[in-house]
């Protein structure tokens, strides 16, 4: 018989052994996220795993930033990534910073310099990288990697009291310059920068590395499985280094493979890249593939996990496809956003034979989906917004929408037959004219009259004016790191259009900012945060199919 159980991921099941064997009696995750750029959805994919981990083995997680680097840290970016840790749905243990931690990496630190195992060098860092040698040719001892212990303390304390200058002196671990692996060829541990930190102030103006200050921190806090991705697995063999030869709680880390997703970067550089240089408004444009991005264009928090959990945890890189994305949001609005009518490209109807200055009220549907939404009203009139597209002159071979002669059913209200149009000068369609048939009432049709076509409209009268922006991929390639040259060179020209004046049913006047709608037969839009009691501005999140895949088996 089978079963319906999902199978473990290669961590659930080193998890279930270390619980089973009594190593540990609970689990502690961290997400330890550096405070220089907003998060992006791989990092989602991050917080899901360690937050889902701490959840499913009734563990925890801490929140913990890795603020080492002061010249590139803000507050601001902290602030950013507790919102997204929320927005997702998790809540941390405990919120902790690399810098609480400041004193004890020091301590740390001089206690490997006690053993013999670190020591100040006065290199310069291309002096430093000459010597570290090539992958298949060992380094060179530096010519201060002989400093006696008493030295090498007296200089680490001058370094920390502020006596020499940014990168006249490094603290280096005293490993193995001959070792295969590059990074255990005497790693810096701790450089000199004068600079502000955003917690610490000025206290210090010696920081530490990466590499030491992250796996002592893990430590520290006693974290049971420290999940990284795969680019650290060369770094494994120095965090357990550090570990053995410090004597400090024995945490283990485990790599699986970063998300990569088609038409995108993932490249915190590069993102911060198009917001320095213009080629999107913010961290938070809709375009870019950052949580708050992603959360600005509509995309709901339960999609993303959805998406995050789809995609599993493999030990191998691959490349996810953004459709696959969209696809997971599409299922979770289908279910939860409201049915409104929207018209994106207007043409006038005008209904010939129903009464001026007559209006009157429809009932229309919230969401079929979900039978606790109240039904809303549509006001009704002689003259209605159309889409264009819904309109052709000679129509084409099996045309189910208006044309001269054929009839379409209004949603929720009457069936519509059109006469004609009307043409400006240069032959545009200004607007198109047609009877209605007053029995075929939308809920007490009694007309006979049977149509394959039903079209949304909005009342001209009641009509209320907004601005949609219409979003696509950022990017027109689907890797942009397998292409040559700039990746600036393959942004999508066509990643936001914006309609100034569509036409919107009233109401969406009372709608808040965030709030989810489908707008029926143009896809899912986000009312954003740009929008005024004066003016409504839609972002279309997706569209209801998936046109890009269709374009590129076409292509």
């Amino acid at each position: 018989m089978m079963s319906d159980e999902k199978s473990l991921n290669f961590i659930e099941e080193i998890i279930e052994e270390d619980l089973k064997a009594g190593k540990y009696q609970t689990i502690l995750t961290r997400f330890p996220p550096e405070p220089n750029g907003y998060l992006h959805i791989g990092h989602a994919k991050s917080i899901c795993l360690n937050f889902g981990l701490g959840l499913k083995y009734n563990g925890k997680t801490n929140l913990r930033f890795d603020d080492t680097n002061p010249t590139k840290e803000e507050t601001e970016y902290v602030d950013s990534i507790k919102e997204d840790v929320h927005w997702l749905g998790f809540e941390w243990a405990n919120e902790l910073y690399a810098s609480d931690y400041f004193d004890e990496l020091y301590a740390l630190a001089v206690k490997l310099i006690n053993k013999g195992l670190a020591y100040v060098d006065d290199s310069t860092a291309e002096e430093i990288a000459a010597l570290k040698g090539t992958p298949t040719e060992p380094g060179k001892d530096s010519q201060y990697k002989s400093r006696s212990i008493e030295k090498n303390l007296r200089l680490f304390e001058e370094m920390k009291n502020g006596k020499y200058t940014d990168g006249e002196k490094v603290l280096r671990a005293k490993v193995d310059m001959a070792s295969p692996n590059m990074h255990m060829r005497d790693p810096l541990l701790y450089r000199i920068k004068h600079a502000h930190h955003h917690r610490t102030g000025d206290k210090w103006c010696i920081y530490p590395m990466y590499d030491f200050a992250h796996g002592q921190s893990d430590s520290i806090e006693n974290i049971t499985h420290s999940i990284c991705t795969l680019e650290f697995v060369p770094h494994r063999e120095l965090y357990d280094w550090f570990i053995e030869k410090l004597e400090i709680f024995p945490s283990k880390q485990y790599e699986f493979a970063r998300l990569n997703m088609t038409y995108t970067v993932m490249s915190k550089r590069k993102l911060l890249q198009l917001v320095n240089e213009g080629y999107v408004q913010s961290w938070d444009d809709p375009r870019m593939p950052t949580i708050s991005g992603l959360r600005r264009r509509g995309f709901t928090a339960e999609s993303i996990r959805n998406f995050c959990d789809r995609i599993g945890v493999a030990k191998r890189d691959n490349m996810i496809d953004f459709s696959l994305l969209e696809f997971c949001v599409r299922e979770d609005l289908n279910k939860t956003a409201n049915r409104v009518m929207g018209v994106l490209d207007p043409v006038k109807l005008i209904i010939t034979n129903y009464e001026d200055g007559k209006t009157e009220d429809f009932i229309g549907e919230n969401n079929t989906e979900d039978i606790t939404t109240l039904p809303r009203t549509l006001p009704f009139s002689k003259e209605l917004w159309i889409e264009r597209e819904d309109f052709m002159e000679t129509p084409a071979k099996k045309w189910f929408r208006l044309a001269p002669g054929t009839m379409v059913r209004l949603k929720s209200a009457y069936i519509i037959k059109c006469e004609g149009c009307k043409k400006d000068e240069a032959g545009n369609i200004t607007e198109v004219h047609c009877t209605y048939i007053p029995e075929s009432k939308s809920g007490n049709d009694t007309s006979g009259i049977s149509v394959k076509g039903t079209i949304h409209w909005v009342s001209v009268l009641h009509a209320v004016t907004a601005e949609v922006r219409l979003y696509d991929r950022l990017f027109k390639v689907e890797d942009v790191s397998n292409e040559e040259g700039d990746f600036k060179d393959y942004i999508n020209p066509d990643s936001l259009q914006i309609i100034a004046n569509a036409y919107v049913e009233p109401s969406l006047k009372t709608a808040s900012i965030g709030t989810r709608y489908q707008f029926i037969r143009k896809g899912y839009f986000c009312l954003d945060k740009d929008s005024s009691a004066d003016k409504l501005v839609f972002n279309r999140t997706v569209t209801l199919k998936d046109a890009w895949a269709k374009e590129v088996k076409k292509n």
